[in-house]
């Protein structure tokens, strides 16, 4: 739940810590969109491009103020997101590991290991990957924590690890016996081996390949039950939060349609049947295909940031609500509590589910438009316009819009709650691996 401190959302503090992400991040994200073709031509992993965005204080954004971050509100930090994918899609969808593992941080109840990562986080130069889910036949946690003489060893292979090539530390999800755990190592470690060896066809470049851990050396005071690394909100906040952030990719996406359409068209003075100079941009057909594109960007940004906002808001009642038990001294955890924050938390997750149901379509419309502006030579590879289909279908394809559709009119029509987690699993006998196995299958996406 959010942290105690005054609404980063409103008024002059707001408006000055939208001043200072502009400032900081305005620039970058100019740099990082001038070479993102040239990336995408060469698969050329954006490293240097991370770390710029490092050094600059991104991992900080959502660390509150007390402890040194910047406070931002989820609403200022999906913004940055959106810029982010318009300058590379790519951005987004790695660095959702990090924004995740904040967002866990930030609801842990205070403590020295909470206190621990936020400063870590707030120093600026930390940025978190993931690594939960496992191939296989089915949906399982086969990465073993053991004690071997008096230590922690950790064994495991991960897949779909997306941002992991360019973390410090990694969030792993792993078995301690029966029990599932969750735990951060450095990436850097003795034993953890991270490979580039993820084979789609688009969103080439985040990272989303194998991670090894072979005898890795853990602390203890890394480890956490599995309980108390997800389920401080409901799952249903994690699962919003990680469709959200491939929703702003794919918002991304659609600006940067926008953007390449009139950056192509412009200096254009030929147009396809007509003899001589003529200027593309003056016809009507071309001008009508690029209103198409900017209506479309405009309105998935409108439906992405609305989704934001709703997630931000259930976690802002959940937090003055379990604030307001704990002051009358009630139990903030009684069932009657505990349903009706689940209940927000659905309801939220529901507005991003139909989010996703209409960004999705709309944005590989547009990334299929933007070619009816220039012919053949559209498809130059030189100018990797195709790169903006690629990627967002890869984005789509991972995410299963058609049972979010089916779940959405049941829960319309019966009230019946969200699965937060894969249907196979849910559906499955409890088995004690159960619940890292179902957050395996929701953070599986590359």
């Amino acid at each position: 739940m959010t942290d105690s401190t005054s609404d980063p959302t409103a008024g002059p503090g707001a408006r000055h810590l939208d001043d200072r992400i502009e400032a900081v991040f305005g620039p970058l994200v100019d740099e990082i969109a001038a070479g993102a073709v040239a990336r995408e031509r060469d698969r050329r992993l954006p490293v240097d491009e991370v770390d710029l965005l490092r050094r600059a204080g991104f991992g900080a954004l959502r660390v509150p103020v007390e402890h040194g971050g910047w406070g931002a509100s989820l609403e200022q930090e999906f913004r940055l997101l959106v810029r982010l994918g318009e300058a590379d899609s790519n951005l987004p969808q790695l660095l959702r590991g990090h924004v995740a593992f904040v967002e866990t941080q930030r609801a842990q109840p205070d403590g020295p290991l909470r206190t621990e990562w936020l400063e870590r986080l707030a120093a600026g130069d930390v940025l978190v990957g993931n690594a939960q889910a496992e191939r296989g036949d089915a949906t399982a946690v086969t990465t073993r924590l053991t004690e071997v003489d008096g230590r922690l060893r950790l064994d495991g292979q991960k897949f779909y690890s997306t941002g992991t090539l360019y973390a410090d530390w990694i969030w792993v999800g792993a078995l301690r016996g029966d029990e599932p755990v969750a735990l951060a190592v450095r990436a850097d470690a003795p034993g953890v081996t991270r490979l580039d060896d993820w084979g789609g066809f688009g969103q080439r470049l985040t990272g989303s390949g194998t991670t090894i851990f072979d005898d890795v050396t853990v602390d203890p005071a890394q480890v956490l039950p599995w309980s108390d690394n997800a389920e401080r909100r409901p799952l249903a906040y994690t699962q919003a939060l990680y469709q959200l952030v491939l929703l702003a990719a794919e918002t991304g996406i659609a600006r940067a349609v926008v953007h390449d359409a009139v950056d192509f068209v412009r200096p254009r003075t030929r147009t396809f049947g007509v003899a001589g100079v003529s200027l593309p941009r003056e016809d009507p057909l071309v001008q009508g295909v690029v209103g198409r594109l900017s209506s479309i960007a405009s309105a998935v940004e409108a439906v992405t940031l609305s989704a934001v906002r709703a997630l931000e808001a259930a976690d802002g009642r959940a937090s003055a609500a379990a604030s307001a038990s704990a002051a009358a001294s009630v139990d903030a955890s009684a069932p009657d509590g505990a349903s009706t924050a689940d209940d927000d938390y659905q309801e939220a997750l529901a507005t991003v589910f139909e989010a996703q149901q209409v960004v999705l379509p709309l944005v590989l419309e547009a990334a299929t438009a933007l070619f009816e502006v220039g012919g053949a030579s559209a498809v130059d590879a030189d100018r990797a316009l195709d790169r903006h289909w690629r990627n967002a279908r890869t984005i789509a394809s991972h995410n299963p819009a058609i049972h979010r559709e089916r779940a959405l009119g049941d829960r319309r029509l019966n009230g019946t709650p969200f699965r937060t987690g894969p249907q196979a699993a849910a559906a499955a006998p409890a088995t004690p691996a159960a619940p890292a196995a179902a957050h395996a299958a929701l953070v599986r996406t590359p």
